[in-house]
């Protein structure tokens, strides 16, 4: 009697290539779903990133905006730390802290004492969400959540005493209200007069 031997023909192979394809389109369906949330992750990474260089934008904006109404020589002009300016110097807009005690706390949010920038064209959406339409007319996501805010605080006078120092702090938002930066900068006005920098 011969030894029975495994058969190597067509009968032994029957269901390799089904259990083959199955192994593939398992391979290839986890393939297409990694890329796929992968290229979502980089979307919302995208988004984010755009939405948090609007803030800063919108803050710097705000800070530009302070230094500049500092160089016009504006530090001892009445008035108070509130109210909104549209691209246009404030009449009475003047600095909100007179004393190093009365620095804003940058991460506190809304401060109680604030000057409302709104850059001219700046499309803010009263609203609060991007996809409802803004005061301006404009709809979509070039909308910002609310406009930019500054803060200006004395510290005093500089070491050589040639020019006083200020402290600058601009808050602003993207198109989200979450989406929030604040920019500082100190700014030296140099003066050859005196002003009134009691602050109110």
């Amino acid at each position: 009697m011969k030894p029975h031997l495994p058969s190597t023909g067509p009968r032994a192979q029957r269901g390799v290539a089904l259990l083959t394809s199955l192994l593939i389109l398992v391979i290839v369906s986890l393939v297409a779903v990694s890329m796929y949330r992968s290229f979502g992750t980089q979307e919302s990474i995208a988004g984010n990133t755009l939405e948090k260089q609007r803030s800063l934008s919108a803050a710097e904006s705000a800070v530009r905006y302070g230094e500049w109404w500092l160089g016009q020589g504006n530090a001892g002009a009445g008035g108070s730390c509130s109210g909104t300016v549209d691209g246009t110097v404030q009449a009475n807009m003047r600095i909100c802290s007179g004393t190093n005690s009365k620095l804003v706390n940058p991460g506190t949010l809304p401060w109680t004492s604030s000057i409302t920038y709104k850059p001219p064209q700046m499309p803010v959406n009263t609203a609060g969400n991007v996809n409802s339409q803004s005061s301006s007319g404009t709809v979509g996501d070039v909308n910002y959540a609310k406009s930019p805010a500054l803060h200006i605080a004395l510290l005093g006078y500089s070491a050589d005493g040639k020019s006083v120092l200020y402290q600058i702090t601009g808050v602003g938002y993207g198109g989200r209200d979450t989406t929030v930066s604040v920019v500082q900068s100190v700014y030296a006005a140099y003066t050859s007069s005196t002003k009134d920098l009691s602050g109110p």
